[in-house]
């Protein structure tokens, strides 16, 4: 079906070609590594001057949706499969849903452990008390995104310890027992994976990962949760809205 670009809209011509190519690579129409059709064809299709069509290119070029190769085109970017987006608090799971995904998790472990005292540290439990652990991997439409290790107090641990661990969404428990969570402050950096993590994730030791550390707190502003997550940095991105 023809893409109608309406020239009485209060929307530029090009953010209107911009929106349509973006649907375009979203819905696959257009798969990663390959050409879009030619300047001289969507010209004629969206009935736009070569200006017009060129600032709606550029502009994906720019964010990282497509990639102009000399000689050959204009390509469709492989993009990372799910990306999170800073100043919200959410979990993996409803990231992946946002984005049309089906999460899923594989348990590696979970335990209450009381020799973990920089992470009672951060928690603010006391050394002669233990913390539930809990190491999943992370999936997003069965591939592994994420190796993630969180940590809770005793009493929230025994909540989470009853449920079904490969498909627990821990937020959605909490908040189902009243256990609210206010807010939360991450750290993010960049590491590198070891054998373990590689074999895991399926990708060569070595390969960047994003790590990011997570400290939660309720309405009570005591800490709830600390959790570690290690991204393949090739799946997962973080979306960062700046004003001024």
């Amino acid at each position: 079906m023809k893409a109608i670009i309406d020239p009485t809209k209060n929307i530029a011509l090009y953010l209107q070609v911009k929106d349509i190519l973006v649907k375009r690579i979203q819905e696959k129409v257009w798969p990663p590594n390959t050409l879009i059709p030619t300047e001289q064809e969507l010209m004629e299709e969206f009935e736009v001057s070569r200006t017009t069509l060129r600032q709606a290119i550029t502009m994906l070029v720019q964010d990282g949706l497509l990639e102009k190769k000399q000689g050959k085109g204009t390509i469709v970017k492989t993009q990372p499969l799910i990306g999170g987006s800073l100043g919200k608090l959410k979990g993996f799971a409803e990231e992946a849903i946002e984005r049309g995904l089906t999460p899923e998790s594989k348990l590696i472990r979970a335990e209450f452990k009381k020799d973990l005292y920089y992470e009672k540290t951060k928690l603010g439990i006391a050394d002669d008390e233990e913390i539930l652990v809990i190491e999943r991997v992370r999936f997003a439409d069965e591939v592994p995104i994420a190796i993630e290790r969180s940590c809770w107090p005793v009493h929230i641990g025994k909540i989470l310890n009853k449920e079904d661990l490969n498909r627990a969404k821990f937020y959605e428990v909490l908040e189902s027992e009243g256990i609210l969570l206010k807010r939360a402050k991450e750290k993010i950096s960049a590491m590198n994976a070891t054998i373990y993590e590689a074999d895991l994730l399926g990708i060569r030791a070595g390969e960047a990962l994003l790590e990011m550390t997570r400290l939660s707190f309720g309405f009570d502003d005591k800490p709830i949760e600390f959790t570690t997550t290690k991204f393949r940095s090739d799946k997962y991105h973080y979306d960062i809205e700046l004003t001024r």
